[in-house]
């Protein structure tokens, strides 16, 4: 009969996405048939399903680590936000439309009926069901129609292990707190806590967490220490996004406001004779960038204006003028182009705006949203390369007879003339190594890096860490058969 427990946190990035995809890893190397799901999601850095539905890139890492494949169920709700107060909203992988902030607290709870339904289809062929919670159940004022957390949980009638990070401070005052504002019916699904991220000797936490467990009365399940590897493994939020010291080789990325998809430096940061850094808003691109990268976005034009804010327009056709190159994905080779038109507002206001003019082409928002995961052969080395596509638009120009990919015998794509300014609606397409080491090599750079292979080692790795530090054989027996089935 499967089982079911959900690993929700003290507050907004405390490792719980981390946590879920070493434990799914960890389990189902003991042979149990693992599924993750997150009922509610925020996160611009999806992932494409084979069904063409878009999930949380954190899911479809944790379905990776259960050795499944990525299916809409494991997170029937996720929100991409596109404004301060609005955001797209993703019901189990199909757009529904854009919502503002306090539009989508009124209408949540009704979105709680699809998540118990994707929830059940998942329960139907897995031993243990791994949860993952957004946020903190200790926002009261977000209780009424929760459906992320405790909501979830009590509707479901699953088991919560607590997690607090101990690297922010304050652990012991996270974990107590938030049971002190809970109510009596959220509490009673509450049976466990664990402590995330210690560095150093995690025995000189032991009187710090017995504290804990005498005052909530909750057992340990394990002090987790600091995974140092865990940047080798694609980040969610752009919280965790981090510049990685590697070569002398500099890819120089702008660090947009709606920046999406960005796990496309993940591949880029694993090879050791390159540096990536993120350039947060009010600094200038640095003058020694060999190659600038400009991301994907959930809202181009938003993001080619905060572009412009921030003088980087200047700093690229500086970055061009003396000979460096330019990659744009996505959002990011929209807005390389002549123009932006966006007639029907499908990406904010209705409107026309300039683009940076560094490719001869046009881009017009309109049709249907475009979600696949695609296979491509890169025209100059003629290279698998295996990727997706998630956007809206169609763009058409001169400068896309120059196509540097191909898909399915359809040209994708477009080049400056020079062959420096380059851009793909294509995201992924350096996690393939081959494709990666022939587009380093038109460069200079040399690349022998088994990305894939990477990535699989590190999940092997943080299972190991979570099967030392945590008490897996008392999780296990927390779990509970939904109170559904």
């Amino acid at each position: 009969m499967v089982k079911s427990i959900m690993i929700q946190g003290t507050g907004s990035n405390v490792g719980k996405s981390m946590l879920v995809a070493g434990l799914a890893r960890a389990y189902a190397r003991q042979g149990l048939r693992v599924a993750p799901f997150k009922p509610q999601n925020m996160s611009n850095n999806a992932a494409v399903t084979a069904d063409g539905g878009e999930i949380g890139r954190a899911q479809a890492l944790q379905a990776r680590a259960a050795f499944r494949a990525p299916h809409t169920d494991m997170n029937p709700i996720l929100l991409k936000p596109e404004t301060d107060t609005g955001a797209q909203v993703i019901v189990q992988g199909q757009r529904r439309g854009t919502l503002r902030a306090a539009d989508y607290r009124k209408d949540k709870s009704s979105l709680l009926a699809a998540a118990l339904e994707s929830f059940d289809r998942l329960c139907g062929d897995a031993d243990l069901v791994l949860i993952e919670g957004a946020g903190s159940p200790a926002e009261t004022n977000l209780r009424a129609g929760d459906i992320a957390n405790m909501g979830f949980a009590c509707a479901a009638g699953v088991p919560v292990v607590l997690v607090g990070d101990i690297h922010r401070g304050g652990v012991i005052a996270q974990i107590v707190g938030t049971q002190a504002v809970l109510d009596q019916t959220d509490l009673a699904q509450v049976k466990g806590f664990a402590v995330n991220r210690f560095k150093g000797d995690i025995r000189l936490f032991d009187d710090g967490r017995d504290d804990i467990a005498a005052r909530t009365g909750w057992p340990c399940l394990g002090v987790v220490p600091w995974f140092g590897d865990a940047w080798k493994l694609p980040a969610e939020d752009m919280m965790d996004i981090r510049s990685h010291v590697g070569g002398a080789f500099k890819v120089v990325v702008p660090q947009l406001e709606r920046m999406a998809n960005f796990d496309d430096l993940d591949p880029l940061a694993a090879e050791p004779g390159i540096t990536v850094e993120i350039v947060p808003g009010g600094r200038p691109l640095p003058g020694d960038a060999d190659l600038v990268l400009l991301p994907g976005s959930k809202s181009t034009i938003g993001d080619l204006a905060y572009f412009r804010a921030q003088g980087w327009d200047i700093d690229l056709l500086a970055h061009v003028r003396r000979g460096g190159n330019v990659l744009g994905l996505c959002g990011g080779y929209q807005m390389l182009g002549r123009s932006i038109d966006d007639p029907d507002g499908v990406d904010g206001r209705p409107g026309k705006v300039a683009g940076l003019g560094l490719l001869d082409i046009e881009t017009v928002m309109a049709g249907r949203k475009q979600v696949t995961l695609t296979d491509a052969v890169a025209l100059d080395t003629g290279a698998a390369v295996k990727g997706y596509e998630i956007h809206m638009g169609r763009t058409t120009g001169p400068d896309c007879n120059r196509a540097w990919l191909s898909i399915a015998g359809r040209p994708e794509g477009a080049a400056s003339a020079n062959g420096r300014v380059r851009g793909s609606y294509l995201h992924g397409i350096f996690s393939s190594d081959a494709f990666r080491a022939g587009y380093l090599a038109s460069l200079g750079q040399t690349s022998d890096t088994a990305y894939e292979d990477g990535v699989e080692a590190t999940l092997d790795a943080l299972a190991d860490h979570l099967t030392r530090y945590m008490d897996l054989s008392q999780l296990l027996s927390l779990a509970q058969s939904p109170a559904r089935r």
